[in-house]
């Protein structure tokens, strides 16, 4: 049978059901939530039926016979790392036109590939991206290594990113665990073990239920339960193909799985950023350091962020000391949340002289083609709040000619 081949298997080369490698009942785990001797077995079978009546249509997946590209399969699971589905399809979209193979990937400017990527999140992602494609070029001839542990060794291709691979774009016997996956075996097997500890544990019994034929569609059958059937709120357990078999669905609780640690308290962040417009519509950006947080990124001249930020000592730290005494506190905060910390910004907004020079390091880019710029979320929320406040006047038309004159004689 050919990789991809969305077609049920016939009856000789069903999946066979792995009942010694399933939990029994009994242990302490709490396993299909209750005490009985019996053995808690789905059957890879009937999800792989399922699917095929009602597989997602997604532009990565192979579709009939067709063999998975491994090329896309990577490009998708990356960019779906802790994304919507609906956020990542006009983005992938743009870089297969753009960039449709391994090759022009890694042939692309590391600062072109972070343009594209601006607004997705996450940007290390991009960085890997690029950082994996020129390694693919480098050590593999351009081509995907099949097994998951030379997958690994690749940048930003982690254990989920290489079974994915491995099992969708190769056919291995190897079973990817996202999200989706951790909510419906937690509540299949009832694992009473808190996450982020249940993890070993949830992956344990999902390698007991991956089968040798068709992991790979079997892999993606899984996420797509968990995306549409076996969902965080509301799960539709009368549509499940495993709901006989659910631990969590008999004892009537499956939105208390998977178990969850508090999560931790995170420190509120904050800083001041600066709007800097000249006549021309310029705006006053400057390049991130290629490490860290938003590493190489655009941004708007900023202060630190930190816990202890004072904004009566903001002004100091104003990327035109020149102009200290013009700047206009805008009303309202930037709130953004990262992955490990809230952040709080207040805005400073200026207009300066045509002739301003850049500071170093810094430099003017027109308003109309700050889009073009590899400008983050929260960037772009900081530029939308000083545009309101600045009024139509200065930013929602272009400048007249008689302005653009009058601005330019002033410079000479």
């Amino acid at each position: 049978m050919r990789l991809g081949d969305s077609r049920s298997p016939p009856s000789g080369l069903a999946p066979k059901r792995r009942e010694s490698a399933s939990p029994t009942r009994g242990e302490a785990t709490g396993v299909c939530g209750t005490t009985e001797p019996t053995i808690c077995d789905p059957d890879p079978a009937l999800l792989l039926a399922w699917y095929d009546r009602h597989r997602r249509k997604l532009p990565w997946r192979a579709r009939g016979s067709e063999r998975a590209d491994p090329y896309r399969v990577w490009l998708s699971e990356i960019m779906l790392q802790q994304t919507r589905v609906n956020a990542v399809l006009p983005y992938y979209a743009k870089f297969l036109a753009r960039w449709p193979s391994v090759g022009a990937l890694a042939a692309a400017p590391l600062e072109e590939v972070l343009k594209v990527w601006a607004g997705l999140g996450y940007y290390a992602r991009a960085r890997n991206l690029h950082a994996c494609a020129r390694a693919l070029i480098e050590r593999h001839g351009g081509e995907f290594p099949h097994e998951e542990s030379e997958l690994q060794t690749l940048p930003g291709i982690g254990a989920y990113t290489a079974a994915a691979i491995a099992a969708i774009a190769f056919g291995r016997r190897a079973t990817p665990v996202d999200g989706n996956v951790e909510r419906v075996i937690a509540r299949l097997f009832r694992v009473e073990t808190r996450l982020p500890a249940a993890k070993d544990e949830i992956r344990r019994l999902a390698r007991t239920l991956t089968p040798d034929i068709r992991p790979g569609d079997f892999a993606q059958a899984m996420m797509d339960l968990g995306a549409t059937i076996c969902t965080p709120v509301s799960p539709g357990c009368a549509l499940c193909p495993w709901m006989a078999d659910c631990g969590a669905r008999a004892a009537g609780d499956p939105q208390d799985f998977p178990r969850r640690e508090a999560k931790r308290v995170t420190k509120l962040r904050r800083g001041a950023a600066f709007f800097v417009l000249r006549p021309d519509r310029g705006i006053l950006v400057r390049a991130r350091p290629a490490r860290g947080l938003l590493g190489g990124m655009t941004e708007l001249p900023t202060t630190e962020w930190s816990e202890d930020f004072e904004e009566s000592r903001a002004l100091l730290e104003a990327p035109l000391s020149s102009s200290r005494k013009c700047w206009r506190r805008v009303p309202g905060l930037v709130m953004h949340v990262f992955t490990h910390f809230p952040l709080e910004l207040v805005v400073y907004a200026t207009q300066v002289r045509l002739d301003t020079p850049p500071p170093p390091g810094m430099r003017f880019v027109p308003l109309d083609r700050l889009h073009e710029e590899a400008l983050p979320n929260v960037m772009r929320k900081v530029v939308a709040l000083a545009a309101r406040e600045l009024g139509n006047a200065a930013l929602s038309a272009s400048p007249s000619r008689r302005a653009a004159l009058r601005a330019r004689r002033r410079s000479e």
